[in-house]
């Protein structure tokens, strides 16, 4: 796997994870895990999230409100952060704190507790990655990201699709010929 710094980052649909990274001096660094590389960055990771959510048009602010508002999720609210490219992650802690860690839905394989405080990710490409946080806060996490995503991508869907009471693609043109 490639091992890098950068200075900037955009969440893309490689990657599975920002960890949460203390420093010696207490600031907190992000390790990014892609499907083909880990980076580290001088960010903390709620503001790399907030910067791609921006990068797609919203916030950070913005995705957890529509997750609010789609889901009633008012504590550790599931985002989305490029319905486009389905890219879906989760906090593990409040999204206020900067040592809060973020996973990418997609790439979960599967995961168990190694303490009562701590769970082990396996990730889709064999990494795995060992998390400050119980099975069931992680389990619930996971399940709450499925459901918004169920949600979302029907909505999307339905939006996408037409409808009976829709004008056909033929019907539009002669509307505006």
């Amino acid at each position: 796997m490639e091992y890098g710094s950068k200075q900037e980052y955009e969440i893309n649909s490689q990657t599975m994870a920002l960890i949460a990274k203390h420093r010696e001096d207490g600031s907190i660094i992000t390790i990014v895990l892609e499907s083909k590389g880990t980076y580290t960055v001088e960010k903390c990771p709620s503001q790399i999230v907030d910067e791609s959510c921006r990068y797609f048009a919203s916030s950070l602010e913005g995705r957890m409100s529509g997750t609010k508002q789609i889901t009633n999720y008012t504590h550790k609210p599931p985002i989305v952060i490029s319905e486009a490219m389905q890219i879906y992650f989760f906090p593990i802690i409040s999204p206020k704190r900067k040592d809060c860690t973020w996973v990418a839905h997609k790439f979960i394989r599967s995961y168990n507790g190694e303490t009562d405080q701590t769970t082990t990710i396996q990730f889709t490409n064999g990494s795995s990655v060992n998390i400050p946080v119980s099975i069931g806060m992680f389990a619930n996490q996971v399940q709450r990201t499925a459901h918004f995503r169920v949600i979302l991508e029907d909505r999307l869907r339905k939006t996408l699709l037409p409808s009976e009471e829709s004008p056909s693609h033929e019907r539009v043109a002669e509307i505006f010929s």
